[in-house]
C-alpha cells in the first residue's frame, strides 16, 4: 500500500512540473503573438502607403502597367510553416494547403519544425531559413527572403512569386492563405487622385522596380508576421488543452491518493486494534 501512495504522490510530483513547464510556454506564446498583432497595423500602413506611390508611379509609365500581370510557367512558393513544435499540425496544414503546386514549383521554407515535417513527406525545399525568435526579427527575415529571390527573379528563372501563411482568426482558429506577391496585379493599385504634378527623380521605369522590390519586401514581412502570430496563437491553443488535460489527471491522480491514504490509515488502526485485542487476550 505504502509503495501505490508513493508512486501516486510520485506521478502528482511530476505533473505540477509539467503544468509550471506548459503554463510557461502558453505565457510565451501569448506575448509573443500580442506583439506580432501590434506591429501588422504599421506594416499595414507602409504597405498602403508602397502601394500608393506604385499606382503614381504606374500612371507615368503606362507601358508597364499594360505588360504586367501575366501568369507564370516557373512558379515559385513561400512556405511559412513553424519554427517550433507543440502547435498542433500548424506546418501540415500549410503544406496541405500547397500541395498541388508543390511538385512543380521552387519552394522556399520558412520554420525549422516545418522543414522537418517536409523531409518527413518527401519535399526538400531549394532553400530554407528559420524563423527568428521574437517579431522584431521578421524585417531581417524578409530581407533573407528577398535576398534569394531577387536573382532567379531577375534571370527568369521564377516568374510567378506566392506566399502561403497561416493567419489566426478568432473564434475560428489558423486559415491558411495563399497571397500572390509577383508579378504584380497593376489592377489591385489605386489610382493616383488630383492633378499635383508628381516630382520625381528617377526614371519611370527604375522608380517602379524600386517600388516593387519595396512592396515585395512589405508583403514578406506581412507574412512573415501573420504566420508568427499564427504559430503562437496555435501553440497557446495548443498549451490550454495541454492545461485541461493536466488539470483532469490532477484531479484524477489526487482522488486515488485520498483513497489510498485513507486505506492505508484504515489498514494501520485495523492493525492497532487486532493487536490490542490480542494483547488482551493473552
Amino acid at each position: 500500500m505504502t509503495g501505490r501512495l508513493a508512486d501516486v504522490s510520485a506521478r502528482i510530483d511530476g505533473i505540477h512540473a509539467l503544468g509550471m513547464v506548459v503554463n510557461a510556454m502558453r505565457g510565451i506564446a501569448a506575448a509573443r503573438a500580442q506583439q506580432a498583432r501590434s506591429q501588422l497595423s504599421a506594416v499595414d500602413s507602409y504597405t498602403a502607403t508602397i502601394a500608393a506611390a506604385i499606382g503614381r508611379a504606374l500612371a507615368l509609365a503606362p507601358e508597364a502597367a499594360r505588360g504586367a500581370g501575366a501568369r507564370s510557367s516557373r512558379p515559385a512558393l513561400v512556405l511559412f510553416c513553424a519554427e517550433q513544435g507543440f502547435a498542433g499540425a500548424f506546418s501540415e496544414r500549410i503544406l496541405d494547403a500547397a500541395r498541388a503546386s508543390l511538385p512543380t514549383a521552387e519552394i522556399f521554407l520558412i520554420g525549422t519544425r516545418g522543414v522537418s515535417v517536409a523531409a518527413e513527406r518527401g519535399i526538400a525545399p531549394g532553400w530554407n531559413s528559420a524563423m527568428p525568435a521574437h517579431s522584431g526579427g521578421i524585417p531581417k527575415l524578409a530581407d533573407r527572403i528577398a535576398e534569394a529571390l531577387y536573382k532567379p527573379i531577375a534571370t527568369g528563372e521564377i516568374d510567378q512569386l506566392d506566399a502561403v501563411f497561416g493567419e489566426w482568426r478568432p473564434g475560428h482558429g489558423v486559415h491558411v492563405e495563399r497571397r500572390h506577391l509577383f508579378p504584380l496585379d497593376t489592377k489591385a493599385f489605386p489610382l493616383p487622385r488630383g492633378d499635383g504634378a508628381l516630382v520625381v527623380n528617377l526614371a519611370p521605369d527604375v522608380l517602379l522596380s524600386e517600388l516593387t522590390a519595396a512592396y515585395l519586401h512589405a508583403q514578406l514581412c506581412d507574412a512573415a508576421l501573420q504566420a508568427f502570430a499564427a504559430e503562437n496563437e496555435a501553440r497557446m491553443e495548443a498549451m490550454a488543452a495541454a492545461h485541461h488535460q493536466i488539470e483532469r489527471q490532477l484531479s484524477e491522480l489526487q482522488a486515488r491518493q485520498r483513497i489510498l491514504r485513507q486505506e492505508e490509515i484504515t489498514e494501520e488502526i485495523i492493525e492497532l486494534a487486532a493487536g490490542e485485542t490480542a494483547s488482551k487476550t493473552r
